[in-house]
């Protein structure tokens, strides 16, 4: 069994947060135990670990015309380049029905200096979702990936992929609070 880090940025995922996020611990015992079920992410050195959905919750949330939304200009991390964020004010977080948690290789994170750990690989991210639909990275985190901005990993995607993620973020958004 590999041995599995929590990265700083995913500390960040907490019940208070607008992003998924697991009720408890950190969810490492969860990612090893199903590591033998993980599949390829969108480079190598990156997979997406499933686990069962019981104590997940999905930041995202469907629109609808009743929906507050509220828009942000910031960056995640310092350094990296601020964007335009649009969260839904007030909504509830919801249970999850597909849970993917996202692990990093060791060489992958030393490529940006982003490792937390000394471990083989690291836990980046709970990505929580509401439904059993995929679902697209945002088109801001595919624009960072692609464009190999500061924060993002160098990734390409077709015109296909950029269109149905702008597509499917352009009726949900994440919590806000």
């Amino acid at each position: 069994m590999p041995t599995i880090g929590i990265n700083a940025f995913v500390r960040r995922q907490t019940s208070e947060s607008k992003y998924s996020h697991y009720e408890g611990e950190m969810p490492v015992f969860l990612a090893a135990t199903h590591f033998d079920k993980a599949k390829p992410g969108y480079r190598d050195g990156v997979v997406l670990v499933p686990v069962p959905a019981k104590g997940f919750f999905s930041g995202v949330v469907e629109v609808t015309p009743e929906t507050s939304l509220r828009a942000t200009f910031g960056a995640r991390r310092e350094g990296e380049l601020s964007y335009v964020s649009v969260e839904a004010v007030g909504a509830t977080k919801l249970p999850a029905k597909h849970v993917e948690l996202v692990l990093y290789r060791r060489d992958v994170l030393l490529e940006d200096n982003d490792a937390s750990t000394e471990c083989e690989w690291e836990l980046i991210s709970i990505n929580a979702r509401p439904t059993e639909e995929e679902e697209p990275l945002t088109p801001m985190a595919m624009a960072r990936n692609f464009l190999k901005l500061e924060g993002g990993t160098k990734a390409d995607y077709s015109a296909q992929e950029f269109a149905e993620a702008i597509l499917y973020w352009s009726t949900r958004a994440m919590r806000g609070d």
